[in-house]
């Protein structure tokens, strides 16, 4: 599955995101890519097809509430 999380306005460094992105999911996922630009920031997470879909949506939500920014993000799943 690929998540492409975009923040507008994000009051952290993209950087501290992705490093809780990635200590969530250990080997079941991983950080593809990232991007800045206009205000706005993305990075794509690529999740092992084994994790459940819902189960990885809510890992995900969850890292980004325990950092207070899930109201700046919106997510882009696909497969």
């Amino acid at each position: 599955m690929f998540v492409e999380i975009v923040f507008a306005g994000l009051p952290i460094d993209r950087d501290e995101v992705e490093e809780a992105l990635e200590a969530a999911f250990g080997p079941d996922g991983e950080i593809a890519g990232a991007g800045s630009g206009m205000g706005r920031c993305h990075l794509d997470l690529e999740i092992e097809e084994t994790v459940d879909r819902d189960v990885a949506l809510e890992r995900v939500r969850s890292v980004l509430a325990g950092l207070g920014v899930q109201e700046h993000a919106s997510l882009n799943v696909s497969g």
